[in-house]
């Protein structure tokens, strides 16, 4: 699902930095779906440009502005459904049904070609659950997906997809390995699996926002422990020639990066979901590039370049002053740091 460009991105973050997407008392704004008109115009130009076809969604969530292109779309996911399968970990992990720290074996036949490096291991080899997560998240380890999946079932995830209200999101498979039954009518056309902007956005939000009770509950204790979990996952993505790509001017390895993101590619498709923490507040991008003329394997990748002015023009509309990502983004209200790791392993 990736290429092997590996761009070392550092695991330490600074002690006690606050991750900016929890939140206590519904601190950011209920989105209000404000369009803006303006900066629709700029992303349509750009777009016009583009040797493929692109669908975006991007919101602000403590104004609620928006722009969206083609973004109810469904689309070739590639490696960004692997987003889902994290949310489920999540889940289980606050149902008690999962542990951080629970051992995962890999043994000799698990290994599946593309991005990651678990394939190159030898085996047996065992691994926590969170481990394992980060690989798939962070170099996005195909090998590393489909224990995932072993572990908590492609029709959990997609109960979990269905909990959320998404409509056009599915995981169809494990990765590289034959379907194991029946597989829906549209799986040949997309693959690993399908999604839209809008719905993955929604599935990223939810992330950031910590949203892992129905609507209307209460979040627990340990629900903060968890999202950090995987909030730091997500902020030391190895992949940053997309929506990063023009954002982070300054190494951010030992402070923690301003963006949270997931990425995907196939040869005609690049795709990046992130949560941006803008200076004058949150931002949500979700950016497919699909139908690509160019299927080069190069930082210099057509729809990764573009991924990267969308992205800029973005969030230079929203936030002028740049990402904060060494501190907690302003208005979200909390005093100190969430709660450790450990507590999020303990359920």
């Amino acid at each position: 699902m990736h290429d092997m460009r590996f761009r070392f991105v550092g695991w330490a973050m600074t002690a006690g930095v606050v991750l900016f997407g929890l939140i206590v008392g519904g601190a950011w704004a209920q989105q209000t779906g404000v369009a803006d008109a303006g900066l629709q115009q700029e992303l349509a130009a750009l777009v016009e440009k583009h040797h493929g076809k692109v669908a975006l969604y991007a919101t602000q969530l403590n104004t609620g502005k928006s722009v969206a292109i083609d973004a109810d779309r469904p689309v070739q996911t590639a490696s960004v459904i692997k987003l889902t399968i994290l949310f489920e970990a999540m889940e289980q992990v606050r149902a008690g049904k999962a542990r951080w720290d629970e051992k995962l074996t890999l043994v000799k036949g698990d290994g599946v070609s593309g991005s990651g490096v678990l394939t190159f291991f030898d085996t047996p080899l065992m691994l926590t659950l969170k481990d394992v997560l980060t690989m798939m998240v962070i170099v996005s380890d195909n090998t590393a997906t489909n224990l995932a999946i072993d572990r908590f079932g492609v029709d959990a995830v997609n109960a979990r997809i269905a909990w959320m209200g998404l409509k056009d999101t599915h995981l169809y498979k494990k990765i590289g390995k034959p379907a194991t039954g029946p597989m829906p009518a549209d799986q040949p056309k997309f693959g690993l699996g399908k999604t839209t902007a809008r719905e993955m956005a929604m599935v990223m939000e939810r992330i950031g926002r910590c949203q892992l009770a129905e609507r209307g509950e209460p979040m627990l204790a340990g629900d903060a422990a968890i999202c950090e979990v995987a909030l730091k996952m997500l902020r030391n993505q190895f992949y940053r020639e997309t929506i990063p790509r023009y954002l982070e001017k300054l190494d951010s390895s030992e402070t923690g990066s301003g963006i949270a993101s997931k990425t995907g590619s196939l040869n005609a498709v690049r795709a990046d979901v992130a949560i941006v923490a803008g200076k004058t507040g949150p931002m949500v991008l979700s950016i497919f590039t699909f139908d690509n003329e160019d299927k080069s394997w190069t930082v210099d990748n057509e729809g990764e370049v573009l991924i990267g002015r969308l992205a800029k023009t973005i969030v230079e509309a929203w936030s002028p002053a740049g990402l904060d990502g060494k501190t907690l983004i302003p208005g979200l209200g909390l005093a100190g740091p969430v709660a450790s790791e450990a507590a999020g392993a303990s359920k």
